[in-house]
């Protein structure tokens, strides 16, 4: 019989095979013709009756047969990227008898694979489109950069602007003549143009203007490949003040937003790896620290007080029983450890994972101040969906007109992200093999490095060790050195009868760095002395990094840092004093100092970059 076009022919008695039928001929379209051995065998003289009854064959217009688990490979390769697993059926070692030993075991058994296919994949079978998720990933992508740019507006000046408290100016200058040409590979940032107060209201200003345009779909590509530069720019510029995960993962969620454009669903499974590694790498490095708070499951009845910004909510969840709280622990672990092996599952375990880690989410949110760390890694999470499990929450009419003028991605789309794969993929991996091996993988040790600057490929480990007490820094500025009055952060702890509150997604960014200082020495923080200068000096910019200045008249003559221990109130004391909070002084932090000691010493805060590359750090907290 001479065929136009490949036919597969099947078991049409057999109610789960006409599901899966049913599916791929969605993904086929007129590519391949279905039909069931039961009117089909007389066309095919050639292959013997049983053989269509023990296994799928698919007949070649070249007379080249397939059966098995062989003629679901070759199908694939006629449906759009689904090629990759005949590739692996031809080359890879082991998949073909593995493979083809699954399907005889299965084919034997269709009760048995009718139960699976309903448990990882629905009652019904559906193409899977990614174009509700995409369209949904980059309205949410584009507040985010929105907000952290508006937070940059407002802060900027303060943190490293001419007045600031480490100026950009005197960091790149010193980076230059450390480095000398080779640093603007290491620190690129686009402010080596200009480092003016101007410069860095004005990129934020663009940058929540390009945030605009991403969230409601004009010039995307561009507005993405624009806001990664420029955030990059920023993150570099920041210093310190920019060295925080979130930062590394916005960056790294937005490179390959650039790519999620085109439409490939390459693009989708890096995503997953993103989120896979972000959210195992948080679990391994609480075991690789050896913190006994981890191991005993006592991390949560310290973390509601001791993280840097509680909300209001932490305070009544310190005061859960030890029981539930170890449980919270317990669960912190398994779902970063354990559940998220399921991302890389088929559409209902990806998407029970997806559950898990939204709920994690949610109870870190609901507790903690992490600006929009927690919404970036909600909105990862719409990747282990796929339109099916997201339309019943988007107006049909909307996603209807979405999946009509989303494009299919063509083979420039394609081939570009299978570059960008290949450069990622193997950094990643080699971020979760070297804590585990102490060494890089072959050849990719050389490569990171090169690429390191970029930040599109970042370490993670959140929550590594967990404190069991908080040290606070308080700021205190005097006229005459004998009565003293505090400045007040936005944020962070300082009346012990202000409540807590919230600031999500903004970041307060001088409270965030007080909190890691406090931990540390002066010495390990030399930035507390700039601090110290600027609020001698009355600078504006910094002055408005404050929530309460008490020297409105002029600045004080002089300034200390105290350090004080904090904790929570117990419900008793809550109930018998109003106070949320309850502290203890430890000690001095920085002693009483004046304007005149900072000018006999002029520069000795000063950055420098003479000894060593500015790097981006990572709290663990």
């Amino acid at each position: 019989m001479n065929l136009l076009r490949p036919t597969l022919v099947y078991d049409g008695d057999c109610g789960i095979c006409r599901t899966w039928i049913d599916y791929w001929r969605l993904l086929t379209g007129d590519k391949i013709a279905y039909r069931p051995y039961q009117e089909a065998a007389g066309d095919f003289p050639l292959i013997p009756v049983a053989n269509f009854k023990d296994a799928m064959q698919l007949i070649e217009p070249d007379g080249s047969v397939y059966s098995g688990a062989a003629a679901t490979f070759r199908l694939l390769s006629y449906a759009p990227s689904r090629g990759a697993w005949w590739w692996l059926y031809r080359h890879v070692p082991g998949f073909a008898g593995l493979s083809e030993w699954a399907y005889s075991f299965l084919s034997r058994r269709r009760g048995l694979l009718a139960g699976a296919t309903h448990l990882l994949w629905g009652r019904t079978l559906e193409p899977e489109r990614y174009d509700l998720v995409s369209w949904l990933f980059l309205r949410g992508l584009g507040l985010i950069y929105v907000a952290a740019f508006v937070s940059l507006a407002l802060q900027i000046r303060g943190l490293v602007g001419h007045d600031g408290i480490l100026p950009l100016a005197e960091y790149l200058a010193a980076a230059r003549d450390g480095w000398g040409p080779v640093a603007y590979w290491r620190l690129p940032t686009l402010f080596w143009l200009d480092a003016s107060d101007t410069a860095l209201i004005a990129g934020a200003i663009v940058g929540i203007a390009l945030g605009v345009l991403v969230t409601v779909g004009i010039f995307e590509r561009l507005s993405l490949a624009a806001l990664f530069v420029l955030y990059l720019s920023y993150v570099y510029a920041g210093q310190l003040f920019m060295s925080f995960q979130w930062d590394l993962l916005l960056l790294e969620a937005g490179f390959l937003a650039i790519f999620l454009v085109g439409g490939s669903r390459i693009v989708i499974w890096l995503y997953r790896l993103l989120l896979f590694r972000f959210l195992f790498l948080a679990g391994l490095v609480k075991l690789a620290s050896g913190d006994p708070t981890w191991r005993q499951l006592t991390a949560l009845d310290y973390h509601f007080w001791t993280q840097p910004l509680p909300t209001p909510l932490a305070w009544y969840a310190a005061q859960l029983p030890h029981w539930l709280l170890a449980g919270g622990t317990a669960a912190a672990l398994i779902i970063e450890l354990v559940a998220v092996v399921l991302i890389f599952l088929p559409r209902r375990p990806r998407m029970f994972a997806a559950v898990l880690v939204l709920l994690f989410q949610l109870a870190i949110l609901l507790t903690g101040n992490f600006n929009f760390f927690n919404l970036l890694t909600v909105l990862l999470c719409l990747f282990l969906f796929d339109d099916q499990g997201l339309r019943r929450l988007v107006p049909a009419g909307l996603a209807a007109r979405i999946e009509n003028r989303t494009p299919r991605p063509g083979p420039a789309a394609t081939a570009t992200a299978a570059i960008v794969a290949l450069v990622t993929v193997p950094l990643g991996l080699n971020l979760i093999f070297t804590p585990l091996a102490g060494r890089n993988l072959p050849m990719v040790g050389p490569v990171a490095e090169a690429l390191s600057p970029l930040l599109i490929v970042n370490p993670y480990g959140v929550f590594a060790t967990t404190t069991t007490t908080r040290p606070q820094i308080v700021i205190e500025g005097s006229d005459d050195g004998q009565t003293w009055r505090a400045y007040v952060l936005p944020y962070a702890p300082g009346p012990v009868a202000r409540a807590p509150t919230r600031n999500i997604p903004y970041q307060p960014r001088l409270d965030w760095q007080l909190w890691f200082a406090a931990y540390g020495s002066p010495g390990e923080n030399r930035w507390i002395e700039r601090l110290l200068q600027r609020l001698l000096e009355g600078s504006p910019p910094v002055l408005a990094l404050v929530a309460e200045n008490p020297f409105t008249a002029h600045p004080p003559k002089y300034v200390r840092a105290l350090l004080y221990d904090y904790r929570f109130t117990d419900a008793q004391e809550g109930a018998l004093s109003g106070d949320w909070w309850v502290r203890r002084l430890e000690g001095t932090y920085y002693p009483s100092t004046s304007l005149a000691d900072f000018q006999r010493t002029s520069g000795s805060a000063a950055p420098s970059a003479k000894a060593s590359p500015p790097a981006i750090a990572l709290p663990t907290r």
